[in-house]
């Protein structure tokens, strides 16, 4: 009986597949506001195709135009709700919007937001991304207004049974925003040697560098280009290096291989490789050589704000 029941609650979909079709590749082009015009024409005459009420609500998410996106994610949670991720969709989108208003309004949302991240938590034992959105929301929170770490702490024990890596990524980053270091870094490295992907070794270096420790970062980075072979990492050390003036040979080296091998699946311009090499070289005092460097980088993109202002910095040596 129960089983029925929940065949009865499930969506039903009779998108046509040729505009289904249309729609996920005018999400892969990213023209998001054509995908929801389609999708609006479409619903005016099925108002009842709760797949494409859904992806108009992604659509509008995309375009972060949060008050239509919670229109559709709330009106699918009211009619599925025993549905999580409808939920899930409805507090992250009230989250989103309450980031983008006036701090006051905002506060009159934050009920709704637990409510709907709550009932996802509890429909769905194994949803793992609500559980990473109640970690966020109770670290983010004022104490004053619900804000807790214990709360944190416990869906992030939560996250762990569900995935270890997941788990210790979220008690680091619960254990870092309370400056508990030790214990954040701690659980920073257990993901690194439980998952070890590359994402494990972003947050590790990314808590390095905030806590001014570039020795580490490098170290970090070194272990994660042995292990994934990625391009994008050799700039990231140039990076450190040339944001704490430290190894300069190496993240010299580092950011000429980056250019040499540079694609667009790097992820980042290549004219920010010479942004950085400008930036050894000023360390060293070798003015000419930073001057030969930022205006590399201006060559390619002559409105690139950092490199213009690095060059004033440069000619004042």
């Amino acid at each position: 009986m129960r089983k029925a029941l929940i065949i009865i609650l499930l969506p039903i979909s009779v998108l046509a597949q040729s505009l289904k079709i249309e729609v996920d590749q005018l999400f892969r082009e990213g023209d998001y506001n054509k995908a929801a015009e389609l999708l609006t024409e479409y619903l005016d005459n099925k108002p009842v195709d709760y797949l494409a009420l859904e992806l108009l609500g992604d659509s509008y998410g995309h375009q972060k135009q949060w008050d239509d996106a919670v229109r559709c994610y709330e009106q699918l949670a009211k009619t599925f709700p025993g549905n999580a991720n409808y939920h899930y969709k409805h507090g992250g989108a009230l989250g989103m919007k309450a980031l983008s208003i006036n701090k006051f309004r905002a506060l009159g949302l934050i009920d709704d937001i637990k409510e709907a991240f709550h009932s996802a938590a509890d429909l769905d034992p194994q949803h793992v991304d609500t559980r990473w959105a109640l970690v966020e929301l109770y670290i983010q929170l004022p104490g004053i207004i619900g804000g807790s770490y214990k709360k944190a702490l416990k869906y992030a024990q939560e996250l762990e049974e569900l995935s270890e890596v997941d788990g210790f990524l979220a008690k680091g980053y619960v254990y870092e925003n309370k400056g508990e270091t030790g214990q954040a870094e701690n659980y920073y490295r257990k993901a690194v040697k439980v998952g070890g992907s590359i994402t494990c070794y972003d947050k590790l270096t990314e808590f390095y560098e905030k806590q001014k420790a570039p020795a580490k970062a490098i170290t970090s980075i070194e272990q994660a280009n042995a292990r994934h072979n990625r391009n994008a990492l050799h700039y990231q050390l140039g990076k450190v290096s040339a944001d704490y003036g430290v190894q300069l040979d190496k993240g010299e080296r580092c950011l000429k291989t980056f250019i040499q091998n540079h694609s667009s699946q790097d992820g980042v311009p290549v004219e920010w490789a010479y942004y950085r090499l400008a930036q050894i070289s000023k360390h060293r005092h070798d003015k000419t050589e930073a001057l030969k460097w930022i205006d590399k980088a201006l060559q390619i993109r002559a409105n690139f704000k950092q490199a213009l202002k690095e060059k004033e910095t440069i000619q004042a040596l």
